[in-house]
């Protein structure tokens, strides 16, 4: 069971959120919060393992109440608001700098069609989300940016932790259909949870995104997300390799067994991209792809839930630019000629 606070201080929204989450079968609501001094209380006492927060109160508004929770007894949470769909990307980005994990738009009940929809876009998104894990926020300083470097790329890798999905949907969203290079994506998730990560973010995108096979022969504009306890690689004859082998750096999948094997196969000619996350995993690997002259892309401080990884690819010097996710898919687009989604 997955165990929720819903904060809300409209008694409707929040009796209908509590319906739909407890007519899923598998969530508990352990509480429901009308204020944000409420929420705080409730968070660091109950414990849930993820909140659905509202943005509008009486005394803190969601974000400020984010940020606290975030510095003090950190839990995925999701902004859910009732803001037009118009609003939505700078609800999600708001949401994202203030320690939520993404923004949805509350459960509309004018038909039951639209109830359906918002439904189960709300469910996919917390049982993903759930199992995301993350820590008290912390900044640091921000190295400079490097010159970009590259030579022709012919796939995409990127790796991914803690803070990594709000991180990969403002990263992969701006991206047109039309992008013309294959994506793997080893994203560090509780089990049990991969498959509905994968459901949530291919509602966001454009590009199809799916669970990696072994055999599977990489597709341009496709996204391939490792499964559960096996590393993903690409093997000689360039197709999508699983392997049951030993954990890296504690974790598996391992960022640093699909960078390798990127470099192995590809040398310089990819893109390679390491997001927030806790740890060492993939930052020598992006070195090795970045010193062959490969482009490699390292999250920022600034918007990194925990700068652990893209940090010590930082320090190890493995990156040619340091951005926020949106301006990687700048980045991106400009590279490969493409335009970006508005």
């Amino acid at each position: 069971m997955i165990r929720v606070l819903i904060v809300d201080d409209s008694p409707t929204s929040a009796q209908l959120l509590n319906e739909l989450f407890l007519a899923a079968g598998d969530f508990d609501v352990v509480g429901c919060a009308t204020s944000g001094s409420e929420a705080l209380t409730l968070c660091a006492r109950l414990q849930p393992d993820i909140v659905s927060m509202d943005v509008l109160m009486s005394d803190l508004d969601g974000f400020e109440v984010t940020r606290q929770i975030m510095a003090s007894t950190p839990v995925p949470i999701v902004i859910v608001s009732a803001e037009a769909d118009d609003q939505l990307g700078s609800l999600s980005h708001r949401a994202q700098a203030a320690g939520a994990l993404g923004a949805l738009r509350k459960p509309r009940v004018s038909t039951a069609s639209d109830l359906a929809h918002h439904r189960e876009e709300l469910l996919f998104t917390f049982r993903a989300m759930a199992g995301v894990k993350v820590v008290r926020r912390r900044t640091s300083a921000a190295a400079p940016r490097q010159v970009l470097t590259h030579q022709p790329p012919r796939v995409v890798v990127i790796g991914a932790s803690t803070g990594g999905p709000q991180a990969l949907q403002s990263l992969l969203e701006p991206l047109p259909a039309s992008f013309p290079l294959p994506i793997l994506v080893v994203q560090h998730i509780a089990n049990g949870f991969t498959d509905g990560f994968c459901r949530w973010l291919g509602l966001r995108l454009a590009l199809p995104v799916q669970l990696a096979r072994s055999g599977e022969m990489p597709q341009p504009g496709c996204i391939y997300v490792a499964p559960e306890d096996r590393h993903m690689g690409l093997g000689p004859d360039r197709r999508i390799q699983l392997a049951h082998a030993a954990p890296e750096h504690g974790v598996c999948p391992s960022v640093s067994y699909l960078f390798r094997s990127t470099h192995q196969l590809y040398g310089g000619a990819a893109i390679g991209i390491l997001l927030s996350g806790m740890g060492r995993d993939g930052a020598a690997e992006l070195k090795t792809l970045h010193d062959a002259g490969a482009c490699t892309l390292v999250q920022d401080a600034d918007s990194s839930v925990v700068h652990g990884m893209p940090g010590e690819a930082v320090r190890l010097q493995a990156a040619t630019r340091i951005l926020a996710p949106a301006a990687m898919a700048t980045t991106l687009c400009q590279l490969l000629g493409q335009p970006q989604r508005s």
